[in-house]
């Protein structure tokens, strides 16, 4: 049976003592010497560090070290490593780990022993973000600035909780599984074709399966193509399609939709509100900023802005993130409101850690894009992060994006799970419209402009979502409708995909 947590008490007239069980860490490293095969579960979750006594965490380090070669970890095997440690030498040398294997006794207790060592170690961590958060409050000087310390402490604070949280587990094949025919199952029961969480889009929804929880889905385009919109246009059918299937009595797990959160580091919050609204009252977003509306069209916005009211859209409109106050931000998020797919607009707006200057931009990148992956598979829900393109699509005669085009790309075509490019070609053949023909023109100058007014024909109104790499399925394209001016993509439809007229 395992010690009690014991808190030492302070010297009258000290600073009181951090938590710590020197006894049970002895006991721990003992029972590790004795029978090596407790190691296995043990090294998963408890490190060097987290012991109190330096020498303590050295012998575990040393023990692991030794198991790692697959050799015996015992008093004999481990005395070379320590005939030269200071520390070890204070305690009697090498013969103190001959006595940390003195209690048979420990064999019974050495994961409850394990447990008060960690627990113990996350106390300690909590005083010293305590004692930092203290000392960090106390400074009155000018260049205090409390909302970055808040921001900090709000950081500290959640490494502790993640530190303490799930490491992961290893699954049994009958588990893994059993979570693949649960997929299977929900993309049955949506009508086929989509596991994920909806986009809104049925041919979206074909060609990718929709937003795959725990993946990473980039989406760039160059400026002018509609990339903000159409994140916006599937953030708000993901939150509108959990609010029916909600009030439909469907279970949240085997929900196709979910809630948003919708990091904005270009838009404001209210300028995003008025892309949706717009969206759903019919009215241009333009029209709506400037109050060019009449009676009708204020009915229609009043009538969009009470069935938003419920929707489960959360907006950051936080300029300067960094990506560890984004994650920090998420988590509070699920934590709150079990938010389901997060949305950041845009990734090269998102700030790293900062040590590594603003030269070295590229790996400042690949730590963006890695720690979007990492909070996507740490809170098990789809990260779509938006993405600029280089110039170097506007130098070729074919706009049509590549994987080479993105930005940084090596790291964040990497970590990408999905990569898709929203692309317009109406964009383009606007910018190069001709000179317009006028009585007496040479007849070039109207063949040319009636080539062009054919070509905005073509392509008015039409857009293009190409996949170029998707981990779960093939890449191609799907062919959208684009409203511009309503920012909205919908689903094209000719006259091979309408359905059978009856009578």
């Amino acid at each position: 049976m395992a010690e009690p947590l014991r808190i030492i008490p302070p010297v009258e007239g000290d600073a009181p003592a951090l938590p710590q069980n020197i006894e049970a860490e002895a006991a721990l490293l003992g029972a590790l010497m004795i029978d090596n095969r407790l190691a296995e579960d043990i090294q998963l979750k408890l490190r060097a560090e987290h012991f109190y006594e330096p020498i303590h965490g050295r012998i575990y380090d040393a023990i692991l070290k030794l198991l790692d070669r697959n050799m015996v970890a015992n008093p004999v095997t481990l005395k070379p490593m320590f005939d030269g440690d200071e520390g070890m030498r204070e305690l009697g040398g090498p013969a103190y780990l001959a006595q940390l294997t003195g209690s048979g006794a420990a064999l019974i207790g050495a994961r409850d022993f394990a447990g008060q060592v960690y627990d113990l170690a996350l106390l300690r961590e909590l005083v010293t973000v305590g004692r930092t958060m203290v000392e960090s409050a106390l400074d009155t000087s000018d260049a205090v600035d409390p909302k970055s310390q808040i921001e900090a402490a709000e950081v500290a604070l959640y490494k502790v909780a993640e530190e303490g949280g799930e490491t992961g587990s290893v699954k049994t094949f009958a588990q893994a599984t059993k979570l693949a025919v649960e997929v299977a199952e929900k993309a049955l029961n949506s009508g086929g074709g989509l596991s994920g969480i909806t986009t809104g889009l049925d041919s979206v929804n074909a060609k990718i399966g929709g937003l795959h929880h725990s993946d990473l889905l980039i989406l760039a385009g160059r400026p002018g193509m509609g990339k903000t919109a159409f994140a916006t246009n599937i953030a708000f059918n993901a939150a509108r399609r959990f609010v029916r299937d909600m009030e439909d009595g469907i279970d949240e797990s085997k929900s196709v939709g979910a809630k948003v959160a919708f990091f904005s580091l270009e838009m404001s919050a209210d300028q995003l509100a008025t892309r949706i609204l717009s969206e759903n009252s019919g009215i241009s977003s333009e029209a709506l900023r400037m109050g060019k509306i009449g009676q009708q069209d204020f009915r229609n916005l009043a009538r969009a802005a009470a069935e938003l009211e419920t929707l489960p859209l959360f907006i950051d409109d936080t300029p300067g993130l960094t990506i560890a106050a984004l994650r920090t931000r998420a988590r509070r998020l699920k934590r709150r409101h079990g938010i389901g797919m997060i949305v950041v607009d845009y990734l090269q707006l998102l700030q790293g850690s900062g040590r590594g200057g603003s030269e070295n931009r590229v790996q400042e990148i690949s730590e963006i894009s890695r720690g979007l992956k990492t909070l996507a598979k740490e809170l098990n829900v789809p990260v779509l992060a938006l993405s600029q393109l280089s110039r170097a699509v506007e130098q070729r005669e074919d706009k049509r994006p590549q994987l080479s085009d993105l930005r940084e790309s090596g790291s964040i075509e990497q970590d990408a799970d999905i990569v898709l490019f929203v692309y317009r070609e109406e964009y383009y053949v606007q910018s190069r419209e001709p000179k317009r023909p006028m009585e007496g023109d040479d007849a070039k100058i109207f063949d040319d402009h009636a080539q062009w007014l054919l070509d905005i024909q073509r392509v008015e109104g039409l857009s293009e979502l190409i996949v170029a790499k998707q981990r779960h399925g093939a890449t191609g394209k799907v062919k959208m409708r684009f409203e511009a001016k309503i920012t909205r993509f919908s689903d094209y439809l000719d006259d091979n995909y309408l359905p059978d007229r009856i009578g």
